[in-house]
C-alpha cells in the first residue's frame, strides 16, 4: 500500500491567539535575545501573521494586544530601549564597527534617533582604535600575510566603506604591529 492511497493529512490549526499565548511568545523571544520595542513589536506582528492565517484569521484584529502586551514588558524592566542601545553599541565597537555604522545598525534594531544620539555621545572608543581592530579581525594592513603593499588601497577601501574616514583607514591599514600585540 503506497503514500497515494491515504488521505492527505489536514494540516493542524494553531490554537487560539489569546494574551497568555503572546506574553509567553514576547518572554520566550526576550529570554533567547536583547530586544528594542520596536523589534519585539515586529517579532509578535510576524508570529500573530503566521498564526492568523493559519486560522483564518485577521492579523490586523491583533495590534492592540501586541501593543498591550509590549508595553507590559516594558513596565516590567525586561524591555529598555536605552540600555539595549548602550550594550549592543559597546559590543559593536569593541568588534571595530564605526560610528557611522553602529548609529545605523541601532537604528535598524529600532532605536529612536534621540536614544541613538544619547548614547552615541557616551561612547569613549576612539574611531582610530575601532579601525585599528576591524583591521585586525579582517586581517588587513599589518595583519595581512602576504601582498600587505600591494593591496594597500584595497584594504583602506574596505575600511572606508565600514563607515571610516579616509585619515582613520589609512592610520590602521598603514601602522606597524608593536610587539606583544
Amino acid at each position: 500500500m503506497g503514500m497515494s492511497d491515504a488521505a492527505a493529512p489536514t494540516p493542524k490549526i494553531p490554537r487560539p491567539i489569546s494574551r497568555e499565548w503572546m506574553f509567553r511568545a514576547a518572554a520566550h523571544y526576550l529570554e533567547r535575545y536583547a530586544s528594542t520595542e520596536a523589534n519585539l513589536r515586529r517579532v509578535l506582528e510576524r508570529k500573530v501573521l503566521r498564526r492568523a492565517r493559519a486560522r483564518g484569521e485577521e492579523p490586523e484584529a491583533f495590534a492592540e494586544m501586541i501593543g498591550e502586551t509590549v508595553g507590559r514588558f516594558v513596565e516590567l524592566k525586561l524591555l529598555d530601549d536605552r540600555s539595549f542601545a548602550e550594550s549592543k553599541l559597546a559590543s559593536l565597537r569593541r568588534r571595530g564597527t564605526s560610528l557611522r555604522q553602529s548609529a545605523a545598525k541601532l537604528a535598524e534594531k529600532g532605536v529612536d534617533r534621540e536614544t541613538v544620539a544619547a548614547v552615541m555621545a557616551g561612547d569613549e572608543t576612539d574611531e582610530e582604535e575601532a579601525a585599528r581592530r576591524l583591521a585586525k579581525r579582517r586581517r588587513l594592513g599589518p595583519h595581512r600575510l602576504r601582498e600587505r603593499a600591494e593591496r594597500r588601497d584595497r584594504d583602506v577601501a574596505a575600511l572606508m566603506r565600514a563607515g571610516f574616514s579616509y585619515g582613520h583607514a589609512a592610520a590602521a591599514i598603514d601602522r606597524e604591529i608593536e610587539e606583544g600585540e
